[in-house]
């Protein structure tokens, strides 16, 4: 049966890549030169290192088999705290011989503070941040391309970001962190990714003078990574074989470095069929790639946009995958269709010259789906708590990055649970994570769709991440080289039992020998997407006003204000899923809020609040005057209020005042034992009586 019509399916010939560093001295700049050079990643890393991370994960975790390998206070995790001429200084990075730091991700919800770099066993900083923010690095070159701030970044409040400037350093490096002068310290979360060189590799150190140096490359790299470009050559045409389209590649020692697609398929039908579309690439007599196109392009499930340096695609079915594919002799790409739709569709490779030597890797894309996999929220309960084999890759190669497509059939936050990177010989993992958004340069389990070079979130449907969400993250000097095995695994814990259906993608290099285990096929590949569900945001309660939404005019200073979401809570439903919460309180502090714009007549106030294990009492009072009326919000399970009637009140000047105080707590009560939450204020005109 015809399936494919319209084909169009070329390849394309283009000049000279750039080299790798070889033998020369390792500096910023040639580093710099590495990041944007889709061929270096293709072979073999000379000089050879080997790719670590250190992060403040719980130090309770010391082995699979302890009874705290799920342990999760993952802010406070450091190596030891020195005391430097009378400053107290954790230390969070602390490394002899020579290397590279190709990544730093870190977030907070205090920033006052200083981070200090160390380099080659000097006893002065060679670099200074005046807070836990990278945004102050101080260079004035880095752009969004090589330093990004999270979506939950405030320059002064909560949130982080991720710096990809590379940081060499020829004979050590030590990183500390001071909290300010009277702050309590808060948790301080943290992930260094780095190289290790051998001792006799020659590495210039990072400092002032070598950043002024490189101000221009900085720059031009930064820019290119925000806009990657691909060299243009000669085509050919291809041909369409029944369900099948295929590009056969040139003979000779070659490498794919662009193919781009094009599908046309209606919109209710989108999702499924990109899933269904396979894109598989056999190069030298084996095949490497065998992944669904909707996955491969890094969106995942319904093929949403995205934008990467290795990635693109607009999320109506124009994807272009700059991932460099070397071969020896031949090679050949299909897309093949298993939906059982005809649909319209191109294919086209970019093919350039390529010198195949002893180094040189073939390009792998793998894929894997397990549905109802089990999450669990407690992690001090590690007997029932699990890692998830993400990836397991027998043989030698380089792993360049992932997909995390998935299904999240609990209404709340599923990804608490950390990576651990295992790599040939490790007996603890080189890589132990602090969770699943952190991995994937985020932070405070963002459920908001963002890009960048190194990846992203394409999908993210509702807030509560119920439903479909996608990550992506893709590696350029933070790739991980093995020469026997690399075993990637992920915990499943997350804010409230449940299960979830993920669907992996991982990108890596590898020999003619080297093999991804336990990946999926056809049958997996074949089956029907679930509905999205239905968005609790959209609940509300009539005639009422969000207490998020109202103006605070007073409040007691020790008091916190914040917005949360309610999603996962099971036991209790909110208008529009959020609520405001109030904490670090205690008896007679207050919050005052203020209706305005009200027309002068009588109304009713029914307030709805919520009730939890740590909350306190309040009492309420209208325009200054007392309701009489006091509020015990503690109870056992987190649920809401019944409506609380606060009465009929006039407005005063097209006004209307809530004071809200906290009276005391419930001897039960448990934790801050004061807080409060308050979801909506229904204001009802009381018709008069004639």
């Amino acid at each position: 049966m015809r399936i494919f019509k319209t084909l169009t399916l070329a390849t394309v010939l283009t000049g000279v890549l750039l080299s790798c560093t070889g033998n020369k001295e390792i500096t910023l700049e040639t580093l710099l030169d590495e990041m944007v050079s889709f061929e270096a990643a293709t072979r073999c890393p000379e000089p050879y290192y080997t790719c670590h991370q250190q992060s403040s994960y719980d130090r309770l975790s010391v082995s699979p088999d302890s009874a705290h390998w799920f342990a999760n206070a993952d802010g406070f995790g450091v190596i030891r705290t020195d005391t430097v001429k009378g400053r107290i200084e954790n230390v969070m990075f602390d490394e002899k011989g020579p290397g590279v730091i190709t990544r730093i991700w870190i977030t907070t919800i205090d920033k006052r503070g200083t981070w200090r770099f160390y380099f080659d066993g000097d006893e002065t900083p060679g670099w200074v941040i005046p807070a836990y923010d990278l945004m102050c690095m101080g260079i004035s070159s880095l752009g969004k391309g090589l330093l990004q701030p999270h979506t939950s970044y405030t320059p002064g409040g909560k949130g982080g970001n991720t710096l990809f400037l590379p940081i060499p350093y020829a004979q050590a490096c030590k990183i500390t962190f001071e909290d300010a002068k009277d702050v309590a310290p808060t948790p301080k979360y943290y992930g260094i990714n780095y190289r290790k060189y051998a001792e006799n590799t020659a590495v210039e150190t990072f400092s002032e003078k070598v950043v002024s140096r490189a101000d221009k490359k900085i720059r031009e790299v930064n820019n290119l990574l925000l806009n990657p470009v691909v060299q243009q050559g000669i085509t050919i045409n291809a041909t369409q074989h029944s369900d099948t389209l295929e590009i056969i590649l040139p003979d000779g020692e070659n490498a794919v470095n662009e193919v781009t697609f094009r599908i046309a398929v209606d919109s209710a039908n989108y999702g499924q069929v990109m899933r269904q579309l396979i894109f598989s690439a056999e190069f030298d007599d084996k095949q490497t790639v065998w992944v669904p196109l909707s996955d491969f392009s890094g969106g995942g499930m319904g093929a949403p946009s995205t934008q990467s340096w290795y990635l693109s695609s607009d999320g109506a079915g124009n994807i272009s995958c700059r991932w460099m594919m070397p071969y020896k002799g031949k090679g050949v790409l299909k897309l093949t269709n298993l939906s059982g739709q005809e649909i319209t569709g191109s294919m086209q490779a970019s093919v350039i010259p390529y010198k195949w030597e002893e180094r040189s890797l073939y390009f792998h894309a793998s894929w894997r789906q397990e549905r109802n996999i089990y999450i669990h929220d407690k992690p001090e309960e590690g007997e029932f708590c699990a890692d998830w084999n993400f990836a397991t890759i027998e043989g030698k190669g380089i792993y360049m990055g992932d997909v995390l497509s998935l299904f999240n059939h609990a209404p709340a936050w599923y990804g608490e649970g950390d990576e651990k990177i295992w790599v040939d010989d490790d007996t603890f993992p080189s890589h132990f994570g602090t969770g699943t958004e952190d991995y994937y340069n985020s932070s405070w389990a963002p459920v908001i769709p963002f890009q960048t070079p190194f990846g992203g979130a394409p999908r993210a449907d509702l807030a509560s991440s119920h439903g479909y969400n996608t990550f992506f993250r893709t590696r350029n000097l933070d790739g991980i080289p093995f020469m026997q095995k690399f075993k990637f695994d992920i915990e499943m814990i997350g804010w409230i039992r449940g299960y979830v259906d993920y669907a992996t993608t991982i990108y890596w290099y590898g020999d003619y020998h080297a093999k991804a285990m336990g990946t999926s096929g056809v049958d997996e590949a074949k089956m029907k997407l679930l509905p999205a569900p239905e968005n609790p945001a959209t609940y509300k309660i009539e005639n009422s006003i969000e207490f998020e939404d109202m103006a605070i005019t007073a409040k007691s200073p020790s008091i916190n204000i914040d917005k949360q979401n309610m999603f996962g809570f099971p036991h209790g439903k909110w208008s529009q899923a959020t609520q405001l919460t109030g904490h670090g309180g205690n008896t007679d502090d207050f919050v005052e809020f203020t209706m305005d714009g009200l027309k002068d007549g009588k109304y009713k106030l029914v307030l709805y609040s919520t009730m939890a294990i740590d909350y306190g009492k309040i009492s309420f009072m209208i325009n200054d005057h007392p309701t009489n009326i006091v509020f015990d919000a503690y109870n056992e399970v987190v649920t809401n209020s019944k409506p609380i009637s606060l009465g009929v009140f006039g407005s005063e000047s097209g006004k209307i005042k809530l004071k809200v105080q906290i009276i005391g707590t419930n001897p039960e009560s448990q934790g801050s034992k004061y807080m409060f939450g308050l979801d909506c204020l229904q204001l009802m005109a009381v018709k008069s009586k004639r």
